[in-house]
């Protein structure tokens, strides 16, 4: 915990008043129209840099020219089928990267879009695994004011007019606004999910205006944090002597970032709905035979607050409305005609053609007086569709139905629940800005770090069968060739414990090539579920989830995937889920758990389909059975697991560990007894699965000479730090796991294997003042790795004994702080991964001389679960000086995985910097955490050191299970 002392004299990062009047901010003081102290805060005329992109040394490239030649080839391969590779270092985007996002909009899993902090739409991420980075420039909020008398008239886009792509100012498209804002006074206010822009005398110098930007991101509420939808509430405020008429106007583009809004077909639509609800239904036909798009946008009309609606406008001369006309229709008349809601749907666009829409909201402010408009916006994509073929609903179409019409409800029930929404928000909160213990930077970096789960493409979907249409075998496309398919299926022998295998081949095979491309795909099965896979075509049928066994037993949440990164398209990329995971169980436990499931499901299964792993040119099949995958796929997420094909991941050694760690954290942590019954089989088979790399029965695993864990291009010989540590936190963890479910033999086994493989690791690694990062005789054998104590952290962070003494874990933690943070630009960059015990830097390769702000976070965690609370905080704010501040580069809401010392950035907008929840978790750990019962992994074992996993010993289990209430679901559901 922190001390209580600890930060009392830090002053306060970014108070308000250096950016806002005093007076300004006390005009606002209600109904939550003014920014929190805690903010994340930048004026609106802050330039935005081009960020600087990471390049590999000359050294680095001649290590990597082989991968390079395969890797670039692969990326030719899938473009020509249409797809985009999951790893693409050579394409660039054509909006280059700047230091100007914000927060991202609407809930989690059914399309973002990010708003940057100047004021404009940008990061489309409608598609799956597709990301538009560049702003839709139409899409603006902008304000008119005239007062009594008409000597002091406003007209203004909200948003300075320094962007890329305003033209001529004679054109008839938005270059003809007015783009009148310079930012000077305004500012910018972030705290995840809510954002305030203040505008603080700008365009009129007697009103004070404040845009608040709400999305229903809302923990264990999994109905509305599902929702794709915001709502922006403007108060206005008149500091003048004369009333003001005041008019909004929200413009709206039907495109879905890119050049989607030239395709064609596109029809708008005007609706009056409920509750005052009204404005317009954008339908986009999306192209490349991706599901239609319905946005809705829409005001809420008040007895103060009139709403009209332009359905439709143009950005050139040969628009039926121009958007040179609606502004001058706003300028003069400061609305629209009432007409409008009756003219129906609009032609629809034509191939080239903007077609653009508008709302326009109006009130009358009195001189001292206070007005609040609302708009919102919404968007309706129910089908999701991969591009193998395999389509579902997502997770919001449970509440509002499949049809794209969907929106107009959506924004409804926006406007009327948004204060619901910031009440939820606000409690769950507040504890944390009012704890004084914490440091301001810390507070709104926590919670602003995870706008991840909204823009680092999210989806979420509303059960785990495919939909409806996707079920009569030919859902997948002509490209995946499942002949030959042979489901093997664990059948649990009640008598001697034993799980036996039985093989059933199906042919249908086209022909030879066929056939020896596509020789096997297991799945494992429970045992009365017989009648597995059938067969048409040569396709698979998914009407059957072949686990259901491993679903939760009530209570549906759906199935939730999130990339690795907008860069790495990969689902659930395991490896780094292990460090943003502690976002997810303290948020939305019932997710993490589901995801735990489906990785529980991957253990059990084998896909013997041929790959051509890029580092050396082999070829593997894509995933073995009881080898935990890299990721749950790309272009067929769930049914073709493996998208990373870098290097063969079946023989990582983090990833079984990982897997371990993470499933016992979760049983612990929640306390779920149906889960931990469920998830059992696959841990034990994850365990028994890492013994073939204990190659000198020395109890430990060993790395085989190549990157095989996280750290894919950094090499490892022999026994190390890394995959050493997490492989004796494994063992403690399914010790621990195993006594709770009654399965004392594999406890006790692998508590035998713990006290041989610690004795083991300790001499081979630690030095006397920290552990080598490997036993080999490389030159960087003997270097300081950050991340050398992931397995301590993760069994602090579950309640279980330390895997060493504390005075270890102290000096190597210590030894991190003087050398691999301090000694790298005086600790104001977070932690090097690889430092040579003589102060240089490790450039071994690409990785060791990187900064990951995720590892770095964890890192951080680990020091506060020593009790090294200040280091802690001084390590992290190194993440939040050069990623978040105003003096840093410029990676706020796109936080990298890597940075190197010069602040050249690898992979924005990246999973693992959700890690500084482990942080959080460190701070406050659960109740059920610290009521566990305390185990002692050293104490005495029954067993010989020697003996070996087997899969043995159910009968506690089954026990435990029957206690539970859970035997119909679980693995252990078997006749006898």
């Amino acid at each position: 915990m922190v001390t209580s002392n600890l930060f009392h004299c830090r002053k306060h990062s970014w108070p308000p008043e250096e950016y806002i009047s005093r007076n300004t901010l006390q005009l606002f003081d209600f109904d939550s129209a003014a920014p929190p102290e805690q903010a994340w805060r930048r004026r609106l005329n802050s330039h935005a840099n081009i960020l600087k992109e990471f390049s590999v040394t000359f050294k680095e490239a001649i290590q990597m020219v082989r991968l390079g030649i395969r890797l670039w080839s692969y990326v030719r391969q899938e473009a020509s089928q249409g797809r985009k590779a999951p790893i693409d270092p050579f394409t660039r985007e054509s909006c280059k990267p700047s230091a100007s996002q914000g927060v991202p909009l609407g809930g989690m899993g059914s399309g973002s879009i990010s708003r940057g902090f100047r004021g404009e739409f940008r990061q489309w991420q409608i598609v799956p695994g597709i990301c538009e980075s560049s702003p839709v420039m139409a899409n603006q909020f902008s304000i008119f004011i005239s007062r009594d008398g008409g000597n002091k008239n406003y007209a203004s886009v909200l948003a300075p007019g320094q962007h890329e792509g305003i033209g001529k100012a004679g054109d008839q498209g938005i270059s003809s606004w007015g783009w009148n804002l310079s930012g000077q006074h305004s500012t910018y206010h972030a705290l995840f999910p809510r954002a305030w822009t203040i505008y603080d005398g700008e365009p009129d110098p007697e009103l004070k205006i404040s845009c608040r930007q709400i999305s229903p991101f809302i923990p264990h509420n999994y109905r509305d944090s599902s929702l794709p939808t915001a709502v922006f509430v403007y108060t206005l405020v008149n500091t003048g002597k004369e009333r003001a008429k005041v008019s909004l106007l929200f413009t709206w583009a039907n495109s879905i970032g890119g050049i989607s809004h030239l395709s064609g077909d596109h029809v708008n639509e005007p609706f009056i709905g409920e509750d005052g609800v009204s404005g317009v239904l954008l339908h986009h036909k999306t192209a490349k035979g991706n599901p239609p798009v319905t946005f809705a946008i829409a005001a809420c009309e008040t007895q103060n607050v009139s709403v009209t609606v332009l359905p439709s406008f143009g950005l050139s001369e040969g628009s039926c409305t121009t958007a040179k006309a609606m502004w001058g229709t706003m300028v003069q008349d400061g609305h629209f005609d009432r007409g409008n809601f009756n003219c129906g749907p609009s032609m629809p666009s034509s191939h080239g053609e903007t077609l653009c829409a508008a709302v326009s909201a109006s009130a009358w402010v009195e001189p001292h007086g206070k007005c609040t408009v609302a708009f919102a916006l919404a968007w309706s994509s129910p089908k999701i569709k991969f591009l193998k073929g395999s389509s579902y609903h997502r997770r919001y179409t449970k509440f509002y139905g499949t049809s794209e019409r969907a929106a107009q409800n959506l924004v409804h029930d926006a406007l009327t629940n948004y204060k619901q929404w910031e009440e939820e928000i606000e409690k769950w909160q507040d504890p944390i800005l009012k704890d004084e213990k914490l440091p301001e930077w810390y507070k709104f970096t926590l919670f602003n770090e995870l706008y991840f789960l909204v823009a680092g493409g999210t989806v979420w979907i509303d059960s785990s069968l495919p939909s409806a249409d996707t079920r009569n075998g030919h859902h997948r496309s002509s490209e995946v060739e499942t002949t030959g398919i042979e489901v093997t299926e664990p059948q649990l022998n009640c008598n001697g414990g034993a799980v036996n295998h039985t093989t059933t081949n199906h042919h249908n095979t086209t022909s030879s090539e066929q056939k020896e491309n596509n020789k096997a795909f297991h799945t494992k099965r429970t045992c009365k579920d017989e009648s597995a896979v059938s067969r048409e075509g040569g396709n698979l049928d998914h009407t059957l989830d072949p686990f259901t066994f491993l679903d939760p037993l009530s209570d549906d949440v759906g199935r939730f995937l999130y990339l690795e990164g907008v860069e790495y398209i990969m689902w659930c990329t395991y490896d780094v889920h292990f460090y943003a995971s502690f976002a997810l169980l303290a948020l939305f436990p019932k997710i993490e758990l589901n995801i735990q499931r489906d990785f529980a499901k991957a253990v059990l299964s084998e896909d013997g389909r041929k790959v051509k792993f890029l580092a050396d040119g082999s070829v593997g099949i894509r995933k073995a059975r009881g080898a935990v995958p890299h990721d749950l796929g790309t272009h067929d997420p769930w049914n073709e697991m493996n998208a990373y094909n870098i290097h063969d991941t079946s023989k990582w050694k983090d990833l079984n560990p990982k897997f371990v760690l993470q499933v016992y954290r979760d049983f612990a942590a929640t306390g779920d007894m149906s889960f931990g019954v469920d998830v059992w089989p696959a841990v034990r088979t994850a365990m028994e699965y890492m013994e073939q790399f204990d190659r000198d029965d020395d109890g430990l695993v060993e790395n085989d000479g190549f990157p095989d864990q996280t750290y894919d291009a950094w090499t490892v010989h022999g026994v190390s730090a890394y995959c050493g540590c997490l492989w004796l936190a494994s063992l403690q963890a399914a010790a621990a796991m195993a006594i709770q479910l009654g399965d004392k033999y594999f406890a006790e086994l692998c508590k035998s294997k713990f006290a041989k493989a610690k004795s083991a690791f300790e001499s081979k690694l630690w030095n006397g003042s920290y552990f080598n990062y490997d036993s080999g005789s490389s030159n960087n054998s003997k270097s300081i790795q950050a991340d050398q104590l992931a397995g301590e952290w993760y069994m602090a962070s579950s309640g279980l004994p330390s895997l060493f003494d504390d005075v270890k874990i102290r000096s190597a933690l210590n030894k991190i702080y003087d050398f691999n943070v301090m000694k790298v630009r005086g600790g104001k960059m977070g932690a090097v991964n690889g430092m040579h015990p003589n102060g240089k830097v490790d450039e071994t390769c690409m990785q060791s001389r990187e900064i990951w702000s995720g590892v770095t976070y964890a890192v951080a965690a680990t020091m506060i679960l020593s009790g090294m609370e200040d280091k802690a905080f001084t390590t992290a704010e190194g993440i939040f000086t050069a990623g978040w501040s105003e003096e840093g580069y410029g990676y706020w809401f796109q936080t990298p995985e890597a940075w190197t010392i010069d602040g050249h950035f690898r992979s924005l907008i990246y999973m693992r910097p959700l890690a500084i929840w482990g942080m959080q978790w460190a701070l406050s750990l659960p109740k059920a955490i610290l009521d566990a019962p305390k185990i002692n992994i050293m104490e005495r074992s029954l067993l010989s050191p020697s003996a070996r996993f087997s899969l043995i010993g159910e009968t506690g289990v089954r026990k435990i299970a029957t206690k539970a209430n859970c035997l119909g679901n679980s693995v252990f559901h078997c006749s006898c």
